[in-house]
């Protein structure tokens, strides 16, 4: 997996000060999207376990409360993001206080999801999901572009990695 950007402090991409990530590689392709230089699944830097080792760290830092990661793009549940995603979020829940909440945008349908994103989705606190579709713009939205989007916030006492052992 590559990623185009990383903030390690971010206001803007979910609630509370976070971490976010960008990732690389989207196949939805949506007219007017203003992410489009992540479109490529080769853009950008390789993820390396440096830069994940760096987002742990990050989370973990008291210094500045953080209240999670958020995972952008491109689109985190790519195909082949997804191993990649799938093992940061298994990070996150391992290594980082209970807390931390994970929030995810994707273009995909949370119904229409291949049983390898779910496995991912299960990691995850809150998605975003649907195509950002210019008709359905609407930019006193919250966390979305347009309207056609579903913010699903998933119960985290509940959640299905609650429920595994890690």
């Amino acid at each position: 997996m590559n990623y185009s950007k990383y903030f390690p402090i971010d206001v803007v991409n979910g609630p509370g000060t976070r971490c976010t990530l960008f990732v690389s590689g989207c196949e939805h392709h949506c007219p007017h999207c203003y992410n489009k230089s992540t479109w490529n699944v080769d853009a950008g830097f390789p993820f390396t376990k440096e830069i994940s080792d760096q987002i742990i760290t990050d989370l973990n830092d008291t210094r500045i409360k953080r209240r999670g990661l958020s995972l952008t793009g491109g689109d985190p549940l790519l195909p082949a993001n997804v191993p990649a995603v799938k093992e940061l979020c298994l990070r996150v829940r391992n290594e980082c206080s209970p807390e931390k909440d994970i929030w995810m945008w994707t273009g995909y349908v949370l119904d229409e999801l291949t049983p390898e994103q779910m496995e991912v989705v299960e990691l995850v606190d809150t998605l975003v999901d649907g195509k950002f579709i210019e008709e359905l713009k609407d930019p006193s939205l919250e966390y979305r572009g347009s309207s056609n989007q579903i913010i699903h916030k998933f119960n985290r006492y509940t959640a299905f990695w609650r429920r595994k052992e890690l």
